[in-house]
């Protein structure tokens, strides 16, 4: 797509989760040049419902502001900045009021407050001005990469939550101290309130320090933010505060959950709604995308919904707000269509090396063990994935038949209480788990997995996964359903680390789970990756998309914590969240980590929590988009599917440790 192209904006694009609530109007696309500067179309979820009155007011205004003058040189009233501006998501939470502004140097820093409505690009007003020549995109280019530009292209907008004015220039703009300093003095002799800067990349930051101003951050504008849509959609069912999930064992899938905080694990329910930020990839985020529930940050939640507790509801996330409407009581769903399992190939029993493996493996190894053998001989040298093997289906299969475990959960889903009762279900498979884990391993087998480890690993430290064949699959992430057994150092712990992995296809969440997606339980099977252990600086997640805009292929969301990555995936507190641009080159940050703490491995085995010293700073730009280009090779080697991928860095290496399809909850 060239650079002059212009394309509009759906709301999603203006509202998807962070980047329009810390971006605002002039970063919200984070694309080419003239993509920073767009008009916004309505959304399908407009469009299937009749506009407000707000809307309908702020619609007429916009029609009339068309018919203003086509710019004004100063702006010295609330009223006439109004009559220039568009506005985004009028009436909403969200609502972003803003006017594009031209600065020409030519005409000694003459500035041009842009009648918006009118002209939805910098571009388009400054060639019916003639301050760029027709068709000429050099020159266009020109006003946001060179130093000795003619024209500044900014925007000057309303935010609700500061309060206050901020002016911002796109992403991707290359911004000196020199000229953000002219469009300091210029705005501030021509505005009739105070303005700060916006920085929308890590170069703007430094421009800003630079030039001696403070400016207003991504991160600082997420601080205020009251709502933010996790994942859009509508569900009835019955609203409940929840202090703790893990202290409410009758949680049930009719259930809308009003929480503090994201919690660990969960079992499946009808909605979410938390009072605190998290991690988007926090695992019961993904999982919450994967049931295609409605889930939303709201600041204070408990106490503005604490009058429909226990109460039967309609929940309605849009990309703009939230509504929440008492209902009668529905009747229940009809039960969902079984959903089939890959079938697992019983007949490979050996243990697999990673190397060598490729991606038809999964059906002996599972796609999370497949996946990461067939990246470990075509990443190097931008990447590497750790040595490990894995312990097949096959043995799975056969070790749980020696205990009988099939027959016992068959008699199991025959009990009533068992069918209709979640306490008993919790503590029928707590027993069985347990039953597993502490059963004699198989002399044999464990002999050879200790061997294989002492031989292939030098009996280094590893990580004991899951990668069963009821992970990755369409709208079925299982996304922190199966338990990870971390750095296991002993010889003799490492039979139980694998009985523990092979014991968690019956963990409560992972039962229910399948339970609610209609997988039938009998068909599942557990292989275990064995994987050598990283003593990560710093570890994270990464999807290789906009997570809120699938069209947006050139942006690579990162988040990223201290050490071991166990704390990004539990989401508990916010992580270092980033988006790279491959257009713009430019890296936005969008918060920093909240962690006082980090994961170490211990020698001993297993991890432990020690503070964390310094700057809250994880990664630098170097690294981020040395983490983009990797996620982009991942995509490439897997088929050209998105992909939601594990990584760590140790020193200067960039280490993958999980590559999975990355599963999209918009309906």
């Amino acid at each position: 797509m060239s650079p002059s192209s212009a394309r509009r904006l759906s709301s999603r694009h203006l509202t998807r989760l962070i980047v329009l609530a810390a971006l605002g109007a002039a970063a919200a696309s984070f694309g080419p040049p003239v993509q920073s500067q767009t008009a916004r179309k309505p959304s399908p979820y407009e469009n299937s419902r009749p506009l407000t009155a707000d809307e309908r007011a702020a619609q007429q205004a916009e029609d009339a502001r068309k018919t203003g003058p086509a710019f004004l040189g100063k702006i010295q009233t609330q009223a006439e900045f109004q009559q220039l501006a568009r506005v985004y998501n009028p009436g909403t939470p969200l609502e972003i009021p803003h006017v594009l502004f031209v600065i020409d140097r030519k005409q000694g820093g003459k500035i041009y407050y842009v009648n918006t409505p009118r002209y939805s690009l910098h571009e388009n007003f400054a060639r019916e001005r003639r301050l760029l020549p027709a068709n000429d995109k050099a020159t266009l280019i020109a006003q946001y990469k060179e130093p000795q530009r003619r024209l500044l292209f900014g925007t000057l907008s309303w935010q609700r939550d500061l309060p206050g004015y901020t002016y911002e220039f796109w992403e991707g703009d290359r911004l000196t101290p020199e000229l953000l300093k002219l469009t300091e003095e210029k705005l501030q002799a021509s505005f009739y309130e105070p303005v700060r800067f916006k920085a929308n990349s890590t170069l703007h930051e430094q421009v800003a320090q630079n030039s001696g101003l403070k400016p207003v951050t991504q991160e600082s504008l997420l601080r205020e933010q009251t709502f933010l849509p996790l994942n859009t959609g509508q569900a009835q069912g019955r609203l409940r505060i929840v202090a703790s999930v893990d202290d409410t064992p009758d949680l049930a899938p009719t259930d809308i959950l009003v929480l503090d905080e994201v919690p660990v694990a969960l079992p499946p329910v009808a909605g979410l709604v938390t009072q605190r930020p998290s991690t988007l990839l926090s695992h019961v985020n993904l999982l919450a995308k994967g049931w295609r529930i409605p889930n939303a940050y709201v600041r204070d939640a408990v106490a503005a919904l604490r009058e429909h507790d226990g109460q039967w509801v309609e929940l309605t996330v849009t990309s703009s707000g939230y509504q929440v409407q008492r209902i009668a009581k529905p009747e229940a769903p009809p039960p969902r269509a079984a959903q089939p399992l890959p079938k697992p190939d019983l007949t490979v029993k050996a243990i697999k090396p990673l190397s060598g493996m490729v991606t038809r493996d999964s059906r002996h190894c599972g796609v999370k063990a497949a996946n990461l053998g067939a990246l470990k001989s075509t990443l190097p040298p931008a990447a590497t994935v750790p040595d490990g093997f894995c312990i097949p289906f096959a043995q799975y299969a056969a070790f749980m038949a020696q205990l009988g475990v099939p027959q016992r959960m068959a008699a199991l889903e025959q009990r009533a209480d068992f069918a209709s009762d979640a306490n008993v279900r919790r503590a029928e498979l707590a027993a069985l788990r347990q039953d597993i884990i502490q059963a004699q391993p198989d002399p044999a087998l464990a002999a050879a997995w200790r061997e294989r480890w002492q031989k292939q690993l030098q009996g280094r430290g590893v990580f004991v996964r899951s990668s069963s064949n009821s992970e990755d699959l369409p709208g079925f992430s299982g996304a922190g359903l199966y338990t990870t057994v971390p750095n296991v150092t002993q010889a003799d712990a490492l039979a139980q680390a694998v009985q523990t992995v092979w014991a968690s296809v019956y963990n409560y969440e992972a039962y229910e789970a399948r339970r609610a997606a209609g997988i039938g339980q009998d068909g599942v099977v557990m292989a275990v990756l064995v994987q050598q252990a990283a003593a990560s600086d710093s570890s994270g997640v990464m999807i290789t998309r906009d997570p809120f805009d699938a069209s947006r292929r050139y942006v690579t969301y990162i988040s990223a914590k201290r050490g071991l990555g166990i704390k990004v995936v539990e989401g508990k507190r916010q992580a270092e969240q980033l988006m790279y641009s491959s257009w713009s080159k430019a890296v936005q940050v969008l918060t920093r980590s909240a962690e006082d703490t980090q994961l170490v491995a211990d020698a001993a085995g297993g991890v432990r929590e020690v503070p964390i010293e310094g700057a809250r700073q994880v990664l630098n730009d170097a690294l981020v988009a040395r983490l983009a280009a990797v996620g982009s090779q991942v995509k490439q080697r897997l088929g050209g599917a998105d992909q939601d991928i594990e990584w760590a860095v140790q020193g200067d290496d960039i280490l993958i440790l999980q590559a999975r399809p990355y599963i999209d909850g918009s309906r």
